[in-house]
């Protein structure tokens, strides 16, 4: 990977970031555009590194709210209750994403046709639910039932699947259990930390052997990149979420996805 291009990771980088936590998926952005760039990264080596970059985005903008719970859960049991309903969210992504983990990334990221076809269908399913005359019942995130963790939890394990995006089946997941947009867009950021931290601390052990301090240019631009982008989302999509709602992500994921189809049939 040595050899790569700066430009290419400057510009996977900011893929990274402005998708990580949108409901478009991330992973089938960076893999469609790396697949044309012909950007090669041993195991994905590339792209499990510079998501740290986006991870360190959210944790610094929701750093003084973590600290602050932090600080309450020896004195507070509605702090103790979120960080245990954030962690039995979790719990069924990290089990099955360890005993998963070389199947999804030798067959399931190997293949842009899948990517392609996941993308719109998941468009396809998220403007459905964003158009449907749904009534919230949970405003607050503070206040979700551990029922309704767990459950937001599982539909996060559909996200295996490159190209159907985390945070768009925490989301679809949510809405359809009675939130609204907001909170399910904030719930579906808190899940994101022990998420991306977990993913990413295995990714990186199980390709540590492919590392190597050769690429530290590329791979310190792509986080860069990345960082900066992901702040800029995370401090403006609740309150997109709130006024326009999750059809322009809809939208996107379609054109995307048949953009890659069209253009997969046409150079391979």
């Amino acid at each position: 990977m040595a050899d790569q291009s700066i430009v290419s990771a400057l510009v996977l980088g900011l893929i990274e970031g402005l998708t990580e936590f949108i409901p478009v998926s991330s992973t089938a952005h960076l893999l469609l555009a790396g697949h044309f760039l012909g950007f090669k990264s041993p195991g994905n080596t590339f792209a499990v590194l510079i998501q740290l970059g986006a991870i360190l985005a959210i944790l610094s903008v929701y750093a003084t709210k973590l600290v602050g719970i932090a600080l309450s859960l020896p004195t507070s049991a509605e702090a103790r209750r979120f960080v245990f309903n954030v962690l039995i969210a979790f719990l069924p992504a990290a089990v099955i994403g360890a005993l998963a983990h070389d199947f999804i990334k030798t067959v399931l990221f190997e293949t842009p046709m899948l990517i392609c076809i996941v993308l719109i269908v998941g468009g396809v399913i998220l403007y459905a639910i964003d158009r449907m005359p749904l009534t919230p019942r949970y405003t607050d995130i503070g206040t979700y039932p551990l029922s309704l963790c767990l459950k937001i939890g599982l539909f996060q394990c559909l996200a295996m699947v490159p190209g159907t995006s985390r945070s768009g089946a925490t989301i679809a997941g949510a809405l359809l259990m009675g939130t609204d947009k907001r909170s399910a867009a904030e719930f579906s950021f808190f899940l994101a930390m022990p998420t991306m931290v977990g993913a990413f601390a295995l990714d990186l052990y199980k390709n540590r052997s492919l590392l190597d301090w050769n690429d530290i240019g590329v791979i310190a631009a792509g986080f860069l990149a990345a960082f900066v982008a992901a702040l800029l989302v995370v401090r403006s999509l609740l309150e997109f979420v709130s006024r326009r709602g999750f059809t322009p992500f809809a939208i996107w994921r379609i054109l995307i996805g048949t953009a890659g189809l069209v253009a997969l049939m046409i150079f391979g």
